[in-house]
């Protein structure tokens, strides 16, 4: 992929036309300090946006109401989020509070409630805390650089925020792709993400927004694996604010590529941040597959070796005990050829062609000790097919957080 120009301190609301706020409710508290706990985000008139959610058969009521919005194609215009409550598995009236939520919103910002998009996330079962969202709604404060308050209003376990941007330039033109992500715990997306919102300004056809998301998503966002568990209130957005102006930008632009690349240049550093900051993570891990008879062969490996829970305390005892790759790529459905697969743990190649290699494992132990450990596996079919997962090590400060998460 083409390198970029990282914006320092980027973010959502570094493309032009975007203006976001969080605050404090009361909604979310984890341990004794308060956060941030409901953010706004807005880009003026409505603008076609694209959105992929979870395929998990229980849905937050944020997603039933994006997914309608999406497919209606009418259009969206803001987007309001909060944490600590993802409004899921709450009847009825947590679908009356979700269409509250947009009603409150759209008042604030100048719209329609078939306008604005919502997002909640945290807790399943319980009932929203309306008069804490309403005073929150109405109290937020838009302003262009107000993405990190954003960012840090939609976490929950998070340790850290997660937001980027960088500037790309199409026909001429100087435009700038933004976006932020929260996740730490149950990741296992199956169509998107946790929760990632990328923004730009460079104008863009509706289709083009919508099948670049999902090619984007599926090579990043689905690419991720804390835990292999699926959440309910899961989605991505792709949203233009076309404040950058010049020409559509679309499949028959000449430089459509180039944004493309921009868009999942963003995602992917989303998307390690979040297998970084897995609950209780020490080590990001990273699987690449290659030599897979297809490229859904080599996501299907890689994504299985970054969520085997054996691989995962593998890295967490610097134990080179690389069977269990072998393992996980064999169980994953994808093709392997046992006689002909290598194996490489950091730069220490451990299998080759099939034959265990004479490689010092101490050496093995020692590189698993990194904060980033790479695994790569040639799964030997003689194809050309590559993908790259990303994940975390699993530790007992994961058991505490998930035991301790509603008391």
């Amino acid at each position: 992929m083409a390198e970029f120009d990282w914006i320092d301190d980027g973010g959502v609301t570094s493309p032009a036309g975007f203006r976001a706020g969080g605050v404090y409710t009361g909604i979310k508290r984890y341990g004794d300090e308060p956060r941030l706990d409901l953010g706004l985000l807005a880009w003026g008139s409505p603008t076609r946006v694209a959105g992929v959610f979870t395929t998990n058969a229980v849905v937050g009521e944020s997603v039933l109401w994006n997914r309608a919005l999406v497919a209606g194609g009418k259009g969206a215009g803001a987007l309001v989020v909060n944490s600590g409550n993802a409004n899921t598995v709450t009847g009825e009236q947590g679908a009356r509070d979700c269409r509250r939520i947009a009603e409150l919103a759209a008042s604030k910002v100048g719209l329609q409630p078939e306008e604005v998009l919502v997002g909640s996330t945290g807790v399943i079962g319980r009932l929203l805390p309306m008069d804490l969202v309403e005073q929150g709604i109405r109290s937020v404060e838009l302003a262009e650089d107000g993405g990190a308050r954003f960012a840090r209003a939609i976490m929950t376990t998070d340790t850290h925020p997660k937001e980027c941007a960088l500037r790309v330039k199409i026909g001429g033109r100087d435009y700038v792709v933004g976006g932020c992500a929260k996740g730490s715990g149950m990741i296992h997306p199956n169509m998107a993400t946790m929760f990632a919102f990328l923004t730009t300004d460079a104008p863009v056809g509706g289709a083009w927004l919508q099948a670049t998301l999902r090619s984007v998503v599926d090579r990043t966002f689905n690419m991720v694996d804390v835990d292999m568990d699926t959440s309910t209130s899961d989605m991505g957005l792709l949203i233009s604010s076309g404040a950058g102006g010049g020409q559509v930008v679309d499949g028959s632009h000449p430089d459509e590529e180039r944004l493309r690349e921009g868009i999942q240049a963003v995602a992917t550093r989303l998307a390690r941040a979040i297998a970084r900051d897995g609950e209780g993570a020490r080590a990001l891990l990273e699987a690449v597959a290659e030599g897979a008879a297809s490229v859904e062969d080599a996501r299907r490996a890689a994504r299985t070796i970054v969520s085997s829970p054996l691989v995962k305390t593998m890295v967490v005892g610097r134990d080179p005990n690389w069977g269990r790759v072998m393992m996980a790529a064999g169980r994953s459905g994808a093709r392997v050829d046992q006689r002909r697969a290598s194996v490489w743990i950091g730069e220490h190649c451990v299998l080759e062609g099939g034959t265990p290699t004479p490689v010092d494992l101490a050496l093995v132990s020692r590189a698993m000790a990194a904060e980033e450990v790479r695994i790569r596996i040639d799964l030997g079919t003689g194809g050309v097919g590559t993908a790259t997962a990303w994940g975390c090590d699993l530790t007992e400060d994961y058991v505490r957080i998930n035991a301790d998460y509603t008391t």
